[in-house]
């Protein structure tokens, strides 16, 4: 996603994976729903494990609870979002269509029963298809940059 207007990018730096997972609890405070990011990043980079601090920062899932969706494609956690002093419920689902090699394949995941008004959907290997990059506002993007330091970078769409 290159930046247009409207589009607000965050940065972060991790060196861990327990750093990581600390970012995604701070991603989190900019995830206000409804959210659709496509995650992106090479096979390890840390797509899941930033996903288990988003999960547990919205106490849906404690980190060891929260998996690849590879094989399965979609996980689904029923979870709270605290915002200015009130506790909103939140939908988050993780997908991964690593998987899927065929646009019309989509059709079984149900996209649109899941993208609803109090969802957060987190998609890997979403880039892969234009109508989910077309559905998206924001992308994740993770890379390596040694060892277990990773930069990622939140972009936004308003």
């Amino acid at each position: 996603m290159t930046q247009a207007t409207g589009t607000r990018v965050h940065e972060f730096e991790t060196s861990s994976a327990a750093d990581t997972i600390r970012v995604g609890r701070e991603i989190v405070k900019l995830l206000a729903p409804p959210k659709f990011l496509i995650l992106k990043g090479d096979l390890g980079a840390g797509k899941t494990t930033l996903v288990k601090g988003i999960a547990e920062a919205l106490d849906a899932a404690e980190p060891d609870e929260v998996t690849s969706p590879t094989f399965t494609l979609i996980h689904e956690y029923e979870g709270t979002r605290h915002e200015g002093g009130k506790d909103e419920p939140v939908m988050l689902y993780h997908l991964d269509l690593y998987r899927i090699e065929q646009e019309r394949q989509l059709d079984t995941l149900g996209l649109d029963e899941i993208s609803t008004p109090d969802s957060i959907v987190l998609v890997e290997w979403g880039d892969k298809f234009p109508s989910v990059v077309k559905r998206a506002n924001g992308e994740i993007v993770m890379k390596t940059t040694g060892g277990d330091s990773r930069k990622i970078t939140v972009a936004l769409r308003d």
